[in-house]
């Protein structure tokens, strides 16, 4: 129910007092891990980490100025793919940021990096892999790379996503 709540509230509230950033620029939003986020271990418990990604999401495309006019389009985000690589617990309470980062995109997907972070401490690092569709299919990068009125070439993807593609590459063909 808390999701409900921060997902109203980022709504009403975050989303009409955010930042302005830039297209390829690193948006970052704070929450505070509240025991019901935790489990019986006493830390975020790894079914909400998703949950917090899809409101950090949201707010970079607010941040970026096109979360109204994506909507209005009618442009639904999906992740098609999201690795996870847990470095460090989240404690009852404790005030994190996550950092949101288009990284990249090639033919048919876009690339987010995102962060877990306190301080200087650094919980979790997860790639998500993702598309837009409107009405039942896919809208073209090229088209959404035109809608935010990006000019320039597409970003070098990391390495680590590279090799996490060819990962996911390899996944299909074998399991097809």
């Amino acid at each position: 129910m808390n999701l409900y709540f921060r997902l109203i509230w980022l709504f009403v509230w975050r989303v009409r007092h955010c930042n302005s950033i830039g297209f390829l620029d690193t948006s970052r939003i704070t929450y505070r891990a509240l025991p019901f986020d935790c489990d019986i271990n006493l830390h975020v418990t790894n079914s909400r980490y998703p949950a917090f990604l899809d409101l950090a999401r949201t707010y970079m495309m607010a941040e970026m100025g096109f979360l109204k006019k994506f909507i209005k389009m009618k442009w639904m985000p999906i992740v098609n793919a999201a690795e996870f690589t847990y470095i460090r617990d989240i404690k009852p309470f404790t005030k994190f940021e996550i950092e949101t980062k288009l990284v990249g995109w090639d033919e048919k997907y876009f690339y987010i990096e995102q962060r877990f972070v306190s301080g200087a401490t650094l919980h979790c690092i997860v790639h998500v892999r993702g598309v837009f569709v409107c009405r039942g299919k896919q809208v073209p990068i090229e088209t959404m790379i035109k809608e935010v009125n990006f000019e320039g070439p597409a970003p070098e993807l990391p390495p680590e996503v590279i090799k996490w593609k060819q990962f996911l590459q390899l996944k299909k063909e074998r399991n097809i």
